[in-house]
């Protein structure tokens, strides 16, 4: 597939540039490129290896979102950052002259979702044969009949050799993530992290999809054996790879779906690890891709000599990782897709001690807990810090939503009323206290209420209404230690987990409030009551 170009060519597009142009190159001619260009050097197993520089995770601050007549009232401004059309088109110029000025660039068309009624045509320009692989493994693939008439809707070019000038640009730094959503150019420089492709992508999705009534989700999804999709959403930390991960079921995708009126499809067409400290044990599937040739590793440390790899070792970033093609993992669905969902499933790590391990949900507290987004960080290395931290990242996603988390909401609330869908509140936190002072939910226990859950059996329990958050706590199930179940009797200390249980209450609603007028009395009605007795939270609430 070696330097197939479209009909619609860069030409088409406006863009001049003498480069010596690789198109929709595959990955071995990809790595070939990239080793040759010591761009990267490849593992003893067969990975590629590469470093991503002073930047190893997204660049949130400079983000931006250029403020026009189609985006004025559409975009959530308090959540986005404004770029001017002027700004904008100066960024541009300034791109395409250093794309002239490049010897050599990549190019890939490819998809962003897998349901061919609901994709979107973007084209990648790379200068460096790494990040096109990267994109290449991560989006979903044309075939070569789709390449040769593939004409793009929207560009990403990303040049981490650019330096943005705040003065001209109107940026914060030299680094720039720059979206137009009217040109439907998507700049990207000062930046070597392969990720705010990946991100922009989903950005655009979550523009695109609610205007034809597709509902864009930040969750893992899976089938069980009788063509039952759960999604999974939850934050980092919470166990969403991990739980979705289930050899019983087959495997979605592990990050971004779409829900339409007949499917569950992914956006994309490879997975995006975290690759720290990952065990064999632990994550096999996962683990297993560090040894394949395809997979792209970022930030993990090499010997240079032996090429053996050290997941232990967080010298060049905590947060190193993996991109690899979706089908490196066993039992994955060959299209990508899957029926529309019968569990929607909420994942928290509670550290406060006071959720319960499950609780099901009507649809209203499923929108209110969508909207909150809620996880806690444990207690940070700071000396003398010794309380959990709140975490409420709006629709389990908000750096990637640019339209109002209510639009989102809105959406999901009647995907699960239509459908009948059951949704769940899964607590992967702690039990019998406070983080420092009780212990992590037991996995076999998680497990265990989380099949029950999906496989229907959990309606057949008793269940008692919790008198906090007022949803729906099963009383005992088989095969669980019914002493986990009510979360103020794992507790020794009754009145603190009252205070504490309080603590949170208050932290909900404060965090609510922003919401509260764009919800029906339903949704408000939601909120968590502390015996009626809210108290003002001490712990610092974070954006995630």
């Amino acid at each position: 597939m070696a330097n197939r170009v479209p009909r619609y060519d860069l030409h088409h597009q406006g863009i001049d540039t003498p480069a010596a142009l690789h198109w929709n190159l595959g990955t071995s001619e990809l790595v070939e490129q990239a080793v040759r260009r010591e761009e990267g050097m490849l593992a003893k197993d067969g990975p590629l290896v590469v470093e991503t520089g002073k930047h190893t995770g997204r660049s949130a601050k400079d983000k931006y979102i250029v403020r026009d007549a189609e985006t004025e009232s559409n975009v959530w401004w308090d959540n986005n950052k404004a770029m001017s059309a002027d700004h904008f088109a100066a960024l541009k110029a300034d791109f395409l002259t250093a794309l002239a000025e490049r010897e050599t660039l990549f190019v890939q068309d490819l998809y962003g979702g897998s349901q061919p009624e609901h994709r979107v045509k973007v084209r990648v320009i790379n200068e460096l044969a790494w990040h096109n692989l990267f994109i290449r493994t991560m989006l979903v693939r044309p075939s070569a009949a789709e390449l040769e008439g593939f004409e793009p809707e929207y560009t990403i070019i990303d040049l981490p050799s650019f330096k943005a000038d705040p003065a001209r640009h109107g940026t914060r730094s030299e680094t720039v993530i720059a979206v137009n959503l009217t040109d439907k150019t998507i700049l990207i420089g000062g930046t070597a992290y392969a990720g705010e492709m990946k991100k922009s992508v989903f950005g655009l999705l979550n523009y695109i999809l609610p205007v034809e009534g597709i509902m864009p989700m930040h969750c893992s999804a899976n089938i069980g054996p009788k063509g039952d999709t759960a999604v999974f959403f939850g934050l980092s930390g919470t166990g969403k790879t991990t739980l979705s991960a289930d050899a019983s079921r087959t495997l979605i995708g592990d990050d971004e779906h779409g829900w339409s009126d007949t499917a569950v499809f992914n956006f994309e067409g490879g997975c995006y690890a975290k690759m720290i400290r990952l065990s064999p044990e632990a994550e096999p599937e996962i683990h297993a891709t560090t040894r394949r040739f395809g997979t792209v590793l970022e930030n993990v440390v090499i010997d240079p000599e032996t090429r053996t790899l050290d997941l232990d070792d967080a010298t060049l970033a905590e947060n190193t990782r993996g991109a690899y093609p979706i089908d490196f993992i066993p039992n994955c669905s060959a299209e990508n897709m899957g029926p529309v969902p019968k569990n929607v499933i909420f994942l928290t790590a509670d550290a406060f001690g006071v959720l319960p391990p499950v609780a099901r949900l009507t649809p209203d507290q499923a929108m209110y807990h969508f909207l909150s987004g809620y996880t806690a960080k444990v207690a940070g290395t700071e000396i003398g810090v010794t309380e959990p931290e709140a975490t409420f990242s709006t629709c389990f996603g908000a750096p990637f939503m640019p339209r109002h988390p209510s639009v989102y909401g809105n959406l999901l609330k009647e995907r699960i009323a239509r459908g009948g869908v059951a949704c769940w509140l899964v607590n992967t936190g702690w039990t019998g206290g406070k983080y420092g002072v009780g212990s992590r939910m037991p996995i076999k226990a998680t497990r265990a209420l989380l099949n029950a859950a999906l496989d229907g059996s959990l309606n057949n329990v008793e269940f008692r209404t919790d008198e906090n958050f007022g949803f729906q706590v099963p009383v005992s199930v088989p095969g669980v230690d019914q002493s986990i179940l009510n979360p103020r009797d794992t507790w020794a200390d009754k009145a603190a987990y009252d205070a504490t249980a309080a603590k949170l209450v208050a932290l909900f609603n404060e965090n609510f409030a922003r919401f509260e007028s764009h919800v029906d009395a339903g949704v408000r009605a939601a909120a968590p009551r502390a015996g009626g007795q809210q108290q003002q939270a001490e712990p610092i609430i974070t954006a995630a």
